[in-house]
């Protein structure tokens, strides 16, 4: 999913200072964002937020539905991430400049790596409900420019215990193992919980996680969790305990803290403003990303960047 919005903020993420040392239970408040004009699709956008820039790998996380909407996304660019698609409900057609067309349904994983540049539009048949998340992983500097990919995962491994199953779609929980690529520790995951289960899910102390509820209320590390924000767990701890009030669906993202300075702007993830400008560059004036076959080819512009460099802005705390 492309991030349309017509004025993006340039973020800087990551950085040794970039989790919080031990264990928190901080609410992220999400922003309504509209994609594709006032009509558009509506998503709740956690990452990245104000207090929290990332979690390990994870830099962005829009939460969309349960909704009847149609996903429309023309040919955008990408690079320096790889973008995670996962479906509650619905479906979305992906295209790419690499010739990849798959359809995504709940309990899939679209997993595509934009290394050095790649392109893709997404869409989603009219008059169904739709509900998902869109997230993006940002790569380590030494994957940063590798080869684009795509990989399509109709299965995935479970961790089960009393109460819950946990899928996992990215990284490794309790010994389960995602078949999906990552370049940078982590874990990602998606834990259903029956009415009145009491759960408790093994983490790594040395990741710093957040949870996400997509529906019901739980109960997570003494927190109550409804769908909208983003619990931001800190690092430091061993299990994650989630009591549910009612059936419950939750996503778990972890990692370890990611410890190099990036910049994030439209849908590029760069090592510094300048490189986000050679890529905007590039995408318009056709030089790099290749073309997406399709209805959805035509390459939507990018917007305009600042006038100056900005900032950094400070991590708030």
């Amino acid at each position: 999913m492309s991030n349309l919005e017509r004025a993006p903020l340039e973020t800087e993420c990551g950085g040794p200072a970039s989790a919080v040392a031990g264990q928190a239970g901080e609410l992220l408040t999400g922003r309504e964002v509209v994609l594709g004009g006032t009509r558009g699709m509506r998503v709740t956008r956690t990452l990245p937020n104000r207090d929290v820039r990332m979690v390990g790998a994870w830099c962005f996380l829009d939460h969309y539905g349960p909704e009847r909407t149609a996903m429309r996304v023309p040919a955008h660019p990408h690079t320096g991430l790889q973008t995670v698609s996962w479906l509650v409900e619905g479906e979305v057609l992906h295209r790419d400049c690499l010739g990849s067309e798959q359809v995504i349904r709940p309990g899939q994983l679209n997993l595509m790596t934009a290394g050095r540049a790649i392109s893709h539009s997404e869409e989603s048949p009219e008059g169904r409900d739709l509900h998902g998340v869109q997230l993006w992983v940002a790569l380590p500097a030494a994957h940063r420019t590798t080869e684009p990919a795509f990989e399509h995962h109709p299965a995935l491994p479970s961790l089960t215990g009393p109460g819950f199953t946990a899928k996992v779609l990215m990284g490794e929980l309790g010994g389960v193992v995602s078949p999906a690529r990552v370049h940078s520790p982590l874990t990602g995951a998606e834990i259903t919980l029956r009415e009145g289960a009491c759960a408790t899910v093994p983490l790594r102390p040395d990741f710093e996680h957040a949870v996400l509820s997509l529906s019901g209320t739980v109960n997570a590390c003494g927190n109550d969790l409804a769908p909208g924000p983003l619990l931001y767990l800190g690092t430091g701890r061993s299990e994650l305990t989630l009591r549910a009030g009612q059936d419950a669906r939750v996503l778990l993202l972890g990692g370890e803290p990611f410890e190099e300075r990036i910049v994030m702007w439209w849908n590029f993830v760069g090592g510094d403003h300048d490189e986000i400008v050679r890529f905007r560059r590039e995408w318009m004036t056709g030089e790099a990303f290749g073309v997406v076959p399709g209805p959805l080819g035509t390459r939507l512009p990018a917007p305009d960047l600042p006038g100056v460099p900005l900032k950094p802005r400070i991590r708030h705390r």
